[in-house]
């Protein structure tokens, strides 16, 4: 059985800063890499502190998004990493800006350090179709 792959790139959104894709669609299921608060113009990380960072990251995201024809409500799963876990909450708050219903599963996590001495990564997974939402499963 095979499975379609197809690599996502947008100029919308930073370029890779390594051997990597923004994006790489397999089938219907989006994985989107680790995106910083750089702006996509500069290659430069904005000013302003983690929440500058955390929206032109899911800035960053959405363009990506964008380029395979979803948007954020098709994201089902992120990963958070946090150069500092007291920035949760102001994270948070940007967070809800994007996500704003059927919250995606999460993790999140405080690291040691970021590439280029980002505050916050955000990486994703989505699917590329249209969503149905059903009731909360009961377990």
């Amino acid at each position: 059985m095979s499975v379609n792959r197809v690599i996502v790139n947008t100029q919308k959104a930073p370029a890779a800063i390594g051997p990597y894709n923004q994006a790489v669609l397999v089938d219907k299921t989006l994985y989107v890499s680790g995106q910083i608060g750089f702006d996509p113009a500069s290659m430069e990380i904005v000013s302003g502190g983690v929440q500058a960072q955390t929206r032109q990251a899911l800035t960053n995201m959405g363009q990506i998004l964008s380029a395979a024809g979803i948007g954020h409500d098709n994201v089902v799963k992120t990963t958070v990493l946090l150069q500092s876990i007291n920035d949760f909450t102001a994270v948070n708050d940007v967070y809800k800006e994007f996500f704003t219903a059927n919250y995606p599963a999460r993790a999140a996590y405080q690291v040691a350090a970021l590439p280029r001495g980002a505050l916050v990564e955000i990486e994703a997974v989505a699917v590329v179709g249209d969503i149905v939402d059903q009731t909360e499963a009961k377990l």
